[in-house]
């Protein structure tokens, strides 16, 4: 695939998980979670262009990070995620405004990732984003499986971080 189409798939995907994770959505975990990043990482790896083969170790530096921080970014969006249980059994997760946070961090560290490697002269290509975006998507949706199928699930909607908290009403004294 060439870079412009590259680009627009990464761009698409974003958008898409972005929207569709701040609503409600029912958690199905004997779908296929896995399959996104399944053909997202195999679209990246048939790319030849992922290693600058005149900066070979620095690159391999740079897509390790890129793929930690894909990992580290999945792992704070799945545990900032809100999850809870209907009545009916059903399992629902919606991301927060910490959610959105963490994305805002992910795109802010591999911004910075991307200019590191334009100053130390590596040639970088979308395949590296898109690994680290499948790596992002893994992680986060094996995380939020793994939740949904906890041992005790919460009957009640619970509070994820960054959700604001409601305050106990104030007592009134005789």
């Amino acid at each position: 695939m060439s870079g412009l189409v590259d680009a627009l798939v990464i761009v698409a995907v974003i958008a898409l998980v972005f929207v569709r994770q701040f609503r409600a959505r029912r958690i199905d975990t004997e779908k296929r979670w896995w399959v996104l990043p399944a053909v997202l990482a195999v679209v990246a790896l048939r790319e030849p262009g992922m290693i600058d083969a005149h900066h070979h170790m620095t690159s391999i530096v740079l897509l390790g990070a890129e793929l930690f921080t894909g990992l580290a970014i999945g792992a704070g969006w799945a545990w900032t995620t809100r999850i809870w249980v209907e009545p009916d059994g059903a399992v629902w997760s919606k991301s927060t405004k910490a959610s959105g946070a963490v994305w805002i961090l992910g795109i802010a560290l591999r911004a910075g990732l991307f200019g590191l490697g334009a100053v130390l002269g590596v040639h970088q290509d979308s395949a590296a984003l898109l690994l680290a975006l499948a790596a992002t998507l893994l992680i986060r949706s094996a995380i939020l499986a793994r939740r949904a199928h906890s041992p005790h699930p919460a009957a009640q909607p619970r509070a994820a971080y960054g959700d604001p908290m409601s305050r106990p009403a104030w007592k009134e004294h005789l």
